[in-house]
């Protein structure tokens, strides 16, 4: 957050710097110390690295309650409730899904205020690593390691911050207001200052300082992190996940060269598509990665415990599983979704990552209702591939071969008959084509896991795919058990209507208290 007074500068050092014991990365009981002695060795370093991903998981909200904000649960959740492929089922993220969220509505508010809060310990905590290295504390290699997952946290936290509080990059090509990209800690009355004078940047300036952060996170990276402290590759940053988030930014500015030269270094030039950077690949089936969630696809997802998670207003198992099994079932299956005409009604994700109780359809890709330990998957290798495919699709001057592999090899693990129902070349009549068949396959391939708003902010403008704004949605009592039906395709009552793009509540307002205390800050128009 920006607005600093001593309470919440004193709150953000103790939150950098006291970790407890139930907290999904540490390493050794609950230590106490003072900031002095924060980074006095090599353990003490680790465990301040450990409080930044602990930053992303679960943030603060009302009453210091947790709900998985920004990463831990609460991107999926808040990502899927702004689209229409996920259907609310209450009140509890009506504010979201129906767009009536203000300048003083909690789910956008403690967004902008852990994200940034944890953009804060990303910081304190460089500049403690790098304090540590000067003094001979750890080594100049591990320093650079530890510092390039702070970084990659800064970046995607600063990314998010963008794709909600921001206009696209398509918008005047970057050129409307952005963020403040915060790269120094508060931790006293002199940086809360420096704070207070820093103004919203445009949106191309945040994503240059994105994409600076990240190439120093994937130069200082390792392919896969050592196991020596218990934590396993899929749960801290490694260079191929660098190397994918400058994917997904660089789609998000329409580079489609930029996201084919990332993508070159973590996707082989043929299947089978093995990463040569750390051996990524996709299981041999679409559920696998959420059966077993260390497995070689999840290239990042933020780890939650039964002891650390977002309890029973945020847990993704608990929020969006069946009500049958124990789960709360808020977030549903839209039967927008459902019924998607591109979606195969014999497609393999329609039995293995679906449920249903006769009311409505629910995901299974979050399954421990009980102990919610699933993890929030960040970046899977099938982002990857389906990233790659859409930038060779689109800069490509015909029908591009290399896309269409690349497609298939999402898709065709999930259809009944790859041989007979996978794409060929020849199954496009033009570029445009096999474009729309990949943003498609986006859809499905990432039901559930709060991607959707994503693609709806980047191509709302698009010349070819654009959504127009904010797409109309099916309220709970229109989406009856009968709606549901892939094979006729009934006509669905949407009352929730659409939103255009032109509409100010195409973005969120930035929180009341931090325009009301730091003038610098802009509102965004129509707030």
């Amino acid at each position: 957050m920006i607005t600093m007074n001593k309470k919440i500068i004193g709150f953000l050092m103790v939150a950098t710097l006291l970790l407890g014991c139930n907290k999904v990365l540490d390493v050794t009981p609950y230590v106490s110390f003072s900031d002095a002695t924060a980074f006095s060795s090599p353990q003490r370093v680790l465990l301040a690295l450990n409080g930044v991903y602990d930053g992303a998981q679960s943030g603060f909200y009302v009453g210091n309650v947790i709900r998985g904000y920004p990463f831990g649960a609460a991107n999926v959740e808040q990502g899927d409730m702004r689209g229409e492929d996920m259907l609310n089922q209450a009140q509890f993220y009506q504010v979201t899904y129906e767009a009536n969220y203000n300048s003083t509505t909690p789910n956008n508010g403690f967004m902008w205020q852990t994200l940034y809060a944890l953009i804060n310990r990303a910081n304190l905590t460089i500049e403690g690593i790098r304090g540590a290295a000067t003094s001979g504390i750890i080594d100049a290699a591990t320093a650079a390691q530890y510092e390039g997952e702070c970084r990659f946290l800064r970046a995607m936290a600063h990314h998010e911050l963008v794709l909600h509080f921001a206009r696209p990059y398509a918008d005047g090509n970057g050129s409307k207001l952005g963020v403040m990209y915060r790269d120094f800690g508060i931790n006293g009355d002199a940086t809360a200052a420096r704070a207070k004078e820093q103004q919203r940047e445009t949106v191309a300036q945040n994503y240059d300082k994105i994409l600076a952060d990240l190439d120093f996170a994937e130069a200082n990276l390792p392919a896969r992190i050592s196991a020596a402290d218990g934590t396993p590759s899929n749960y801290r940053a490694t260079k191929a996940a660098a190397i994918a988030l400058k994917m997904r930014v660089k789609l998000h500015k329409g580079d489609w060269a930029g996201v084919i030269t990332e993508g070159n270094k973590i996707v082989p030039a043929t299947a089978p598509f093995v990463s040569p950077v750390g051996g990524w690949k996709l299981n041999a089936t679409p559920d696998a990665a959420f059966t077993n969630f260390l497995t070689d696809e999840s290239i990042f997802s933020i780890k939650n415990d039964a002891n650390d998670n977002g309890g029973n207003n945020g847990a993704l198992a608990y929020m969006l599983g069946t009500p049958t099994l124990g789960g709360r079932g808020l977030v549903r299956i839209s039967p927008i979704s459902y019924n998607f005409q591109s979606w195969r009604c014999d497609d393999k994700r329609r039995t293995l990552l679906l449920t249903q109780d006769g009311r409505s359809y629910y995901t299974t890709k979050y399954r421990d209702i009980t102990n919610r330990t699933d993890p929030a998957p960040q970046i899977r290798y099938a982002e990857v591939l389906l990233t790659l495919a859409e930038a060779e699709a689109r800069n490509a001057a015909a029908v591009s071969a290399r896309a269409v592999e690349l497609l298939n090899a999402v898709r065709n693990r999930s259809l009944a008959d790859p041989a007979t129902q996978g794409f060929t070349v020849a199954s496009f009549l033009d570029k445009k084509a096999l474009t729309r068949a990949i943003l498609d396959e986006r859809r499905i391939e990432f039901l559930a896991e709060g991607k959707r708003w994503g693609d709806i902010h980047r191509l709302a403008l698009d010349p070819d795919f654009n959504t127009g704004g904010i797409p109309s949605k099916m309220t709970f009592a229109n989406a009856t058990f009968a709606t549901y039906n892939c094979a006729t395709n009934p006509a669905l009552t949407r009352s929730i209507p659409a939103i255009p793009y032109t509409d100010f509540r195409f973005i969120w307002p930035i929180p009341l208290e931090e325009t009301q205390q730091n003038a610098n800050i802009a509102q965004n128009p129509g707030y």
